[in-house]
């Protein structure tokens, strides 16, 4: 279902770049104009060709929303997800800049990196942990802004999906059997969540064939070289006025930015 006419897609498309150019995003909510998720959806990817044609990169994809909780307050049934683009990927310790978000805030999360592609056709459990090269602790940057009417799915995949950045850990060898870990996320030295007993494989991989799958239906692929964001476990905490950003995991290691 489309509320919008192609021209208004287009012109909204424009304007969502323009705006997150500018550090200040998703202006167009500020109307309470009312948007489908599928609309949402061609936005999203309207933007990222745009995005391509002035010779930025996509590297991977993120998958967002999988719990059901966060689903309910976004209005959905299902996850959500967005791209991830090479300008916005940083190495731990690196030092970032807060004026360069609106709210930051931050999830605690795990990626992959694949090593060969990922064909639906042939989708198996196996086959996507054979076609995995390892996993990182990574720390997810959001813009955590809304500013249309809730619930706030369909604006969320309009920004795609609010992300707006990587600080990416070192790489874990994947384990050859089944392994339980926890996850933390800290600022300035404090323990701001804490989620324990994930077991690797099941956890962090449930929706990664929703994501294949749901790629697919817009001709990609999930090739080799993507980094894959598996999903966080609780919403994006803002940062306020902390500076020490750091994830921790008692199986996967670290990563740590500092905003200033």
């Amino acid at each position: 279902m489309s509320y919008l006419s192609q021209k208004e897609l287009e012109l909204f498309s424009h304007k969502i770049l323009e705006d997150y150019d500018a550090k200040n995003p998703g202006t167009i909510f500020n109307e309470k104009i009312k948007i489908s998720n599928e609309d949402a959806l061609f936005i999203q990817s309207n933007v990222a060709n745009l995005r391509k044609k002035r010779g930025e990169e996509i590297i991977g994809y993120k998958i967002g929303c999988v719990s059901k909780e966060t689903q309910k307050k976004m209005g959905f049934k299902q996850p959500a997800s967005g791209y991830l683009w090479k300008s916005e990927m940083h190495d731990s310790g690196e030092t970032l800049n807060k004026k360069n978000y609106t709210n930051p805030a931050m999830e605690a999360e795990f990626g992959i990196i694949l090593k060969q592609d990922l064909k639906p056709e042939v989708f198996s459990f196996d086959y996507m942990l054979d076609s995995i090269e390892g996993i990182y602790p990574l720390i997810e940057i959001h813009n955590l802004v809304f500013r249309g009417a809730k619930p706030h799915g369909a604006e969320l995949l309009a920004n795609n999906a609010i992300h707006a950045g990587i600080i990416l850990g070192s790489k874990t060898k994947l384990p050859s059997n089944k392994i339980e870990t926890d996850l933390k996320l800290i600022y300035d030295k404090e323990i701001i969540d804490t989620w324990v007993n994930k077991t690797w494989p099941l956890d962090m991989l449930s929706e990664i064939e929703w994501l294949v799958k749901e790629q697919a239906k817009r001709d990609n692929i999930l090739r080799k070289g993507d980094l894959i964001l598996t999903g966080a476990y609780g919403f994006p905490i803002p940062i306020n006025d902390k500076k020490l950003v750091e994830v921790t995991s008692s199986a996967f290691g670290s990563v740590k930015a500092i905003f200033v």
